[in-house]
């Protein structure tokens, strides 16, 4: 796979797909009958081509040259903005969250890794300003985000290949669409690929505070089912609790309650989970499998414990439970642009629905980077740094 940077620098790439399909607005009968169904949807035209060019400019971008710690490494920069070409599309930025694999990448431990010099930012929301001759998906105005990871999104600007992009509705919060290309796409994946679930099942998941874990909440009370939330104890357990609950959520557990006794009774009330979503690793993940219900399947899309997943030789056998991974890049590589676009799509009807929200947010100016990175890697953080430029 290759990444995308800023043209005529020394990070530019290679180009990568796009899904550049426009989330329309819809009839409340229509997003009823079509928000879990994609396919269902008709194609629309391409928007039609404009011509534009912008004269070279300097930008602010967060650049790391080695791999380390992102707090050391990562340095705020001006780069040079080349023109804009035949196909390429001249953004303005508007918001960028710091997510975990974005911390990962720039430490080096991560799947995908670009070529160093590199911009930070695998994901973020940015404004059409000018398009080249030959692009007919985008134009200026429209709101973008990436159609892949790598493309560098913690700077003011850039030009992108327009084949790097994908075009999303611009009435929907912008903090909804600068998260919209990672978090609820796993959330949503996850939930319809492994285990066929039916209103009513459950879902058990732990860092359930998290991106993924407050969109699982929400995707899975659309879908009518039933999640049971593990977090870590924390002074405001009662807050956070609340706060899930009204996202959706149907009980709120702790990791030390999970692991007692009391929880056989708990499940005679409650249905045994079919699918268990794991992002932590170690006893955690144990204790997930413990609570399946025979033949269900864990799912594993992080490790913030940074401990292996442990399953009990019984568990296996005696439960025939399954163990599997999931990873967004992957899943990308595996399916069409045209799924990837028609996932996007069903989450905007998700969020115009206002069945899906951003997660618990905290807006930081570009240039206060530094704070944004630091309580990124900071523990019971339940508010996601969002860059704004």
């Amino acid at each position: 796979m290759t990444y995308l940077t800023a043209s005529g620098s020394q990070l530019t790439g290679g180009s990568m797909w796009v899904c550049g399909a426009l989330c329309w607005a819809r009839t409340p009968a229509q997003l009823r009958r079509r928000r879990l169904f994609p396919a269902l949807r008709r194609r629309r035209p391409a928007a039609a081509a404009f011509s534009a060019s912008a004269e070279p400019s300097r930008v602010r971008a967060l650049v790391y040259g080695h791999h380390g710690d992102p707090a050391k490494v990562v340095e705020l920069k001006n780069l040079e903005l080349a023109a804009v070409g035949g196909s390429d599309v001249h953004v303005k930025m508007l918001a960028a969250p710091v997510n975990p694999s974005d911390i990962n990448m720039i430490q080096g431990n991560y799947g995908l890794l670009p070529k160093l010099p590199a911009v930070g930012g695998n994901e973020g929301v940015g404004q059409v300003v000018a398009v080249g001759s030959s692009v007919t998906r985008v134009k200026p105005g429209d709101w973008v985000i990436p159609a892949n990871a790598g493309l560098g999104t913690w700077q003011t600007e850039a030009v992108f290949s327009e084949e790097a992009l994908i075009s999303v509705p611009s009435d929907i919060p912008l903090q909804s669409a600068a998260t919209l290309g990672v978090n609820p796409c796993t959330a949503y994946r996850m939930l319809m690929d492994f285990e066929q679930l039916r209103p009513g099942d459950s879902v058990i998941q732990n860092a359930s505070n998290s991106g993924v874990g407050q969109a699982v909440i929400q995707i899975a009370a659309a879908l009518g089912l039933r999640t049971i939330n593990v977090v870590r104890d924390r002074p405001d357990i009662q807050k956070l609790t609340d706060r899930l609950k009204n996202l959706g959520a149907h009980h709120v557990v702790t990791e030390e309650e999970l692991r007692k006794h009391e929880m056989k009774n708990f499940f005679k009330d409650v249905p045994q989970p079919q699918l268990a979503l794991n992002c932590v690793g170690g006893k955690s993940s144990t204790e997930l499998l413990r609570h399946l219900a025979p033949g269900g399947t864990m799912v594993t899309y992080g490790g913030m414990a940074k401990q292996p997943v442990i399953a009990s030789v019984s568990l296996l056998i005696f439960k025939d439970l399954k163990l599997r991974g999931f990873w967004l890049s992957q899943w990308k590589k595996d399916h069409s642009p045209d799924q990837f676009k028609e996932l996007i799509l069903t989450l905007c009807d998700l969020i115009h629905q206002g069945q899906l929200t951003a997660p618990a947010c905290s807006e930081v100016p570009l240039q206060d980077y530094q704070r944004a990175l630091e309580a990124s890697m900071q523990p019971f953080v339940s508010s996601k740094q969002i860059l704004t430029m």
